[in-house]
């Protein structure tokens, strides 16, 4: 009987490949976890079938996170995002373009126009939102000056309007996925002149979003402060929440660590307010000014100790009195006694 070679199975299986060129050095140490992460990237992919709004929708997309996002535009017929087992192509390809959003768009009678946004960590699906879409109006069809809101390069406004975004469950979620897709790096400093476009999200009821782009156009006012308008450049479409999973405890627990680099540590009788801005408290022990030696004595003091002086001369001086006619009241009354 023939026995397996386990020194060489072991050697295998512990092997770590090691980049051989400088490029594919280079590629392993920007896909490598960073202090600060840089703006998320996002994977764009179609179904099995897809509708002809389903597809400018995801062209649209496309156009606004052009300068992060991945497209594929070849049919996926075994990604499932919601089934067991039909997330293994869609990780495979997360880690393909490394890209930690996704956006894969399906069209089918039960579900028309039915879009699944989702976020990865580590490359492993986090949380799903799918929602359909109704009521889609392109980038085209909208009639404005290009000049003035550039769709690369600038940051966006969001503005969420309405009660669902805080009390229903489905919302919350897909407030937070929508801002993780659309918001790019997160930055300390903005410039005001960017700040030139809008996202603004309206809950309807308990499962509908109306999602609208608009530019700002600022018009004098005779003020400092300009006048805002809302100018719609597009896309618009209306969001409808059908299914979503939120993401598992343990793993979201892990997600949310920080590293130990950028934990500010708290520092004693150090407080922060909003008007004040930075406040401590600072120790000051008791002054104990009578035993302290003065370096030279004030005229008031010398003043002080001269009439102090004097009067303690005159006590003296009237106690001797005293003493003395005690004395000779004395002698008076032995001499009457002895007489």
């Amino acid at each position: 009987m023939l026995k397996p070679n386990t020194k060489k199975q072991s050697k295998t299986m512990l092997s770590i490949k090691t980049p051989k060129s400088l490029r594919a050095k280079r590629a392993l140490e920007k896909r490598a976890p960073k202090l600060v992460e840089l703006e998320k990237k996002t994977l764009i992919l179609h179904g099995t079938k897809t509708s002809n709004t389903l597809n400018a929708v995801l062209t649209e997309i496309y156009h606004l996170k052009k300068d992060n996002s991945v497209k594929y535009s070849r049919r996926n017929d075994n990604i499932r995002p919601f089934e067991a087992g039909g997330e293994t192509s869609l990780e495979f390809y997360s880690l393909k373009t490394d890209c930690s959003l996704f956006v894969f768009g399906s069209h089918s009678k039960k579900r028309p126009d039915n879009l699944v946004i989702g976020r990865t960590y580590d490359h492993h699906i986090y949380d799903l939102v799918e929602v359909g879409v109704e009521n889609f109006k392109s980038l085209s069809s909208c009639s404005y000056d290009k000049k003035i809101a550039p769709l690369i390069g600038s940051k966006p406004f969001f503005a969420f309007i309405g009660e669902g975004f805080e009390n229903t469950e489905e919302l919350k979620h897909l407030k937070e996925v929508l801002l993780d897709l659309f918001r790019g790096q997160v930055v300390s400093n903005l410039n005001l002149a960017g700040l030139d476009r809008v996202y603004v999200c309206t809950a309807v009821g308990s499962n509908k979003v109306v999602f609208t782009h608009c530019a700002l156009r600022l018009k004098k006012s005779g003020t400092v402060v300009p006048k805002v308008e809302l100018v719609e450049v597009g896309p618009t479409m209306d969001l409808v929440v059908r299914r979503h999973r939120l993401p598992d405890e343990s793993l979201k627990k892990e997600a949310m660590k920080v590293a130990p680099e950028l934990i500010q540590k708290k520092v004693k009788n150090v407080s922060k307010d909003a008007i004040a801005g930075k406040i401590g408290k600072i120790y000051v022990p008791d002054q104990q000014v009578g035993s302290t030696s003065l370096p030279f004595t004030p005229k008031g003091v010398k003043r002080e100790r001269r009439e102090a002086k004097a009067k303690g001369d005159d006590d003296k001086h009237s106690e001797k009195k005293q003493k003395k006619q005690k004395q000779k009241q004395k002698q008076k009354q032995d001499d009457e006694t002895s007489a």
